[in-house]
């Protein structure tokens, strides 16, 4: 299996999404509920999140059939392919949906493959808003706009990423305490939060705003995000060698039996290493 020709194959399937994306940005959409998490956010779903999954698949399932690849993607119920095959297509065709309901950033298109045990091969993220493309295979570098990404920490302040704010986040005195934790630690000034995106683009926007960090605790109600939420940044982490976990460090489960829900375990994505460059 050729992971470059995949990988090909999926950049093309995100920015073809992206187009359909900036197509109705500035428009208001009707917004629909479906089966999710505990949250809003996970049940909302708008014409625009199916048109962009048709897209993307209108290239990943050619892929399907020649590869013998399964499938996992958020708008459509899970077949149990990903447990059958060596490796599965991971998409969320708009993450942050909330966020692109509400015309602000923080939506993006998500795409990985990953292999029947939970590896993320290829990760592939779109930001629309920005046109940046941003993408990893496993073994090679890391790279933005096709180029190879160097990631550097310029901040002197902490960067605390979020799709809720902590004075909406159940028990955030536990996060607050970690995030003062790293400021002692790292020597830094204040922190900063960043609320409202995507978890897609929370784990890009921490690798764009270090030192910073991405947090989610384990609840247990359904919810925390699902696989499609972490793959395709957990790959671009993994090639970049900063941590992408759960809550408690280990690996983060992205073939889970149950369900796509990352809820028993949080996340928990982490710029906070490098040294700080001006």
């Amino acid at each position: 299996m050729d992971l470059q020709q995949l990988a090909n194959i999926a950049i093309e399937a995100a920015l073809s999404a992206g187009k359909v994306i900036q197509k109705y940005m500035n428009e208001d959409v009707l917004v629909e509920q479906k089966k999710g998490g505990s949250n809003y956010a996970s049940q909302v779903v708008t014409k625009v999140d199916y048109e962009c999954e048709a897209i993307i698949l209108s290239y990943l399932m050619p892929t399907c059939n020649t590869f013998n690849i399964g499938l996992l993607t958020e708008e459509t119920d899970d077949n149990g392919s990903r447990f059958e095959k060596d490796c599965f297509w991971c998409v969320d065709p708009i993450d942050g949906t909330l966020a692109f309901i509400n015309k602000t950033s923080g939506f993006s298109v998500s795409i990985a493959l990953v292999s029947n045990e939970g590896t993320p091969l290829i990760g592939v993220v779109f930001d629309p808003v920005s046109e940046t493309l941003y993408h990893a295979i496993k073994g090679q570098c890391v790279f933005k706009n096709k180029k190879p990404w160097a990631i550097n920490n310029t901040n002197y302040y902490l960067t605390y990423l979020t799709d809720k704010t902590l004075s909406n986040t159940p028990e955030s005195e536990k996060i607050v305490k970690i995030l003062n934790n790293h400021k002692t630690r790292l020597g830094l000034t204040n922190i900063k939060e960043i609320a409202g995106k995507g978890a897609v683009m929370c784990a890009i926007s921490v690798l764009e705003n270090g030192p910073a960090c991405f947090i989610k605790l384990p609840k247990k109600d359904l919810g925390g995000g699902s696989i499609w939420d972490y793959a395709a940044t957990a790959c671009i982490y993994q090639e970049i060698g900063l941590p992408a976990t759960t809550y408690s460090g280990e690996t983060l489960e992205l073939n889970k039996q149950q369900d796509t829900f990352m809820n028993h375990q949080g996340v928990y994505f982490s710029n906070l290493n490098l040294e700080i460059q001006v």
